[in-house]
């Protein structure tokens, strides 16, 4: 048993034992956590990189960083209509996982649109541009609008807005400058770091 003077010099060694084994687990815990983290905004900017930034919502969210998000977290890949099965082939390859055909419950899968305002009947209510999620229709209120056609990704989400109905989507012509060969899928298994598939224009 301890004499008396060397009872609270124990007491504080225990303490010291104590609070150091609790410093050293929080701050791994820390570290591990800071790694989880970048780990995910590496894997969610990889899978974001493959979706066609249409930013319709046919998949359920409000765009693609946000599908993307969910797909990192587990969410099914097969929602997205307007990458149809080349972007779900390309996310299964990303992912390691199983492709699945295209969820119907989203829509059907499409040759790329681009929308064209018929300015002559236009009404300059700026419904259009509000809805419109990559800014692509130019215009003010009670003057005709266009669209940058450069720029529309083809959503579909100005149409049902325009009161006098003088909004079509047709098919995006395809020129030299707009054809893209994908680039090989980084595995996201074997590197949440790595850098995808930036499609790159001839």
């Amino acid at each position: 048993m301890l004499p008396l003077t060397d009872q609270p010099l124990a007491t504080g060694l225990v303490w010291a034992l104590a609070l150091g084994c609790l410093f050293w687990t929080t701050r791994r815990f820390w570290r591990w956590l800071n790694l989880e983290r970048q780990q995910q905004r590496s894997l969610v900017d990889l899978v974001n990189r493959e979706l066609p930034q249409t930013q319709c919502g046919q998949c359920g969210f409000a765009g693609c960083r946000p599908y993307a998000r969910a797909i990192a977290q587990g969410e099914a890949i097969n929602k997205c209509p307007p990458g149809g099965e080349q972007t779900i082939a390309r996310l299964s390859e990303l992912l390691q996982e199983l492709a699945e055909p295209l969820d119907p419950g989203h829509g059907q899968s499409q040759p790329p649109l681009v929308a064209v305002i018929r300015e002559a009947e236009c009404i300059g209510c700026t419904k259009c541009i509000q809805a419109c999620p990559v800014d692509a229709i130019l215009g003010g209120l009670k003057f005709m609008h266009t669209v940058i056609a450069a720029e529309c990704t083809g959503c579909d989400l100005c149409v049902e807005p325009c009161p006098v109905d003088c909004i079509d989507l047709v098919p995006l012509r395809q020129t030299p400058r707009q054809w893209r060969t994908p680039a090989p899928v980084a595995q996201a298994g074997l590197s949440a770091t790595a850098t995808t598939s930036e499609q790159r224009a001839w």
